[in-house]
């Protein structure tokens, strides 16, 4: 399953990216993770539902000094996935 997310608050600055990619690694899940030039940041993440559904819940909650405000999912993702590793870009 392959899940877009696109993560609203204050997320950027505040080592999200670094947040999600290690949960993320630790959870099998492979994808990346970008600021976005809006303050957003996407993450798009490939793995099993349980997987996904967890790495939702973490982005739900963000590293300490995050705020996230919203968490918009997206399951119809055409974006390919690069297999065996999870980025920050």
């Amino acid at each position: 399953m392959t899940s877009r997310f696109l993560v609203m608050g204050m997320v950027q600055g505040v080592g999200f990216r670094w947040f999600v990619a290690r949960h993320a690694r630790s959870l099998g899940v492979t994808g990346f993770a970008r600021n976005l030039p809006d303050g957003r940041v996407e993450v798009v993440g490939c793995g099993d539902a349980e997987a996904i559904a967890q790495l939702e819940e973490l982005l739900r909650k963000g590293p300490a000094h995050a705020l996230v405000e919203q968490v918009e999912r997206d399951d119809e993702v055409s974006e390919a996935v690069p297999p065996g590793s999870f980025d920050i870009r």
